[in-house]
């Protein structure tokens, strides 16, 4: 399996192009098939054709006419936790109360760095005053909220060959797997932690003391976090497949099987549910709304562009999560379309050429998003025309030679979050900056110490930042 680097420094979001059967292991030709219909349970994606949105000329522009215009955003609110990636099963969390003095109170690690072999891709969850956190080798940690102090750690990774191991029963990956590493958590309703994972499989602790209740095998590696909702686990795994699990057994449902591709992003995307509907992204580029309760396909649109120039362009993936707000939802692939969709249709409100990695962030009026280039973008939630772009990495004012040294080693941001009025992110190059939300000026700089490209959490009066080296930091 050949690996794209993007830089030594963004690892843990370098583009894999292989092969489909190389993806997915040991997974059977069935499952590689998206036309299967041998189980009854599955529901197969149409081929159809992929009908680009953006012709491949158009760029985004700030609107002139909405230079200087004022927007709504919420006020501020303190989260007394966050159970999910998205910090709800919408992914949509408006504005967070925390973080006020940008500075950093502690630093904890919690595990194994990421490195050639093994990349922190789990973003921390939250509930009753701990923060949940996995290493690259599938050890799950909880932290004390106010001090980062372990309250217990649970190694999850299975021993080499078929073996029973406090009650679980899978396989390791062979040595030259490098999809053996990461995956996700999730806090359920009923203070059960659920674990998704690049060893192939999926897992319920109990988040009160690390006992595992439950381990599900699956046939692929899973880097994503899960989804629970109402009972329900919903997670994305490597062959482009949304698996189900029953939340209180582990036992399989329904699943969704999208087109099969030979190249993705390293980082995945986490399903969004809101009602009985639940919206997934996929390495295809395919955006996908189903029916929570039977996996019965609503609709589905392709987040591709017209025309692409080189090998990373190819790549459509959604690697960020869908985000579900007021009846839309909002998502950006790698293949450069950004849209907005009507949730119960399925209907393209609007769309931008923006090729992003991240998760858009929706608040009031606007939403924003944070492109592969380092332009963190500000767009009418309505209309989708852009109130203001900052381009963080400076491009513009790079030597022609700096350019093309900064094309070999990008500096990737991540996902923002909305605090106090401030747009927050942090960077590869483990920066993190906050701009005015209105504006987009640049108000504060803070140096993490480490690369960070996971998105941030905000629990209480802390933002909590997970970076590459497998640290855990509260900025107060």
């Amino acid at each position: 399996m050949s690996r794209l680097m993007m830089s030594k420094r963004s690892v843990a979001l370098v583009a894999l192009m292989s092969a489909s059967m190389a993806v997915t292991g040991c997974s059977t030709i069935s499952k590689l098939n998206p036309f299967d219909k041998s189980d009854k349970n599955k529901s197969t994606a149409s081929q159809g054709q992929r009908i680009s949105i953006i012709a491949f000329d158009q760029k985004v522009e700030a609107s002139e006419s909405l230079k200087g215009a004022d927007f709504f955003l919420p006020d501020p609110v303190a989260q007394t936790e966050w159970r999910l990636p998205g910090g709800s099963p919408e992914q949509s969390v408006e504005h967070v109360d925390a973080g006020k003095a940008f500075e950093i109170a502690w630093k904890r690690g919690f595990g194994k760095k990421g490195g050639r072999t093994f990349h922190v891709t789990a973003p921390p969850v939250s509930a009753g005053d701990r923060i949940y956190v996995m290493d690259g080798a599938a050890t799950v940690s909880a932290l004390d909220a106010k001090t980062g102090s372990t309250a217990w750690h649970k190694d999850l990774r299975p021993a080499a060959g078929p073996t029973r191991k406090g009650g679980f029963l899978g396989l390791i990956p062979k040595k030259n797997d490098r999809l053996g590493f990461g995956g996700g958590l999730a806090l359920g309703a009923d203070n059960k932690l659920y674990v998704a994972s690049g060893f192939r499989f999926v897992a319920q602790i109990d988040a009160t003391n690390g006992n595992l209740n439950w381990t599900q095998p699956s046939s692929t590696p899973i880097h994503a976090a899960p989804t629970v909702v109402d009972g329900r686990v919903f997670v994305v795994s490597t062959d482009n497949e949304l698996l189900t699990f029953d939340a209180a057994t582990g036992a399989p449902g329904w699943t969704y099987q999208a087109l099969s591709e030979p190249a993705r992003i390293l980082a995945a995307s986490t399903p969004a549910v809101s009602g009985d509907t639940v919206v997934a992204g996929f390495a295809s580029g395919e955006l996908v709304a189903l029916r929570a309760a039977n996996g019965n396909d609503l609709w589905s649109e392709a987040l591709s562009r017209a025309s692409r120039t080189n090998a990373l362009s190819e790549i459509r993936d959604i690697p960020g999560r869908p985000v579900i707000y007021k009846g839309d939802v909002f998502a950006v692939s790698h293949s450069g379309v950004f849209a907005a969709t009507d949730l119960r249709t399925g209907q393209a409100r609007w769309s931008l050429p923006v090729t992003a990695i991240t998760s858009p962030w929706v608040a009031g009026d606007v939403v924003y998003v944070v492109d592969k280039a380092g332009q963190v973008i500000c767009v009418s939630r309505e209309s989708g025309s852009v109130y203001w772009i900052q381009d963080l990495n400076n491009t513009e004012a790079l030597t022609k030679k700096q350019k093309k040294k900064r094309a070999k080693h990008p500096i990737l941001w991540s996902t923002p979050i909305l605090a106090n009025g401030r747009l927050i992110t942090v960077s590869s190059q483990g920066e993190a900056v906050a701009l005015n939300a209105k504006t987009g000026a640049k108000e504060k700089t803070l140096k993490i110490g480490s690369p960070v490209l996971i998105n941030p959490i905000a629990v209480g009066n802390m933002i909590y930042v997970v970076t590459d080296d497998a640290e855990l930091v509260a900025i107060r």
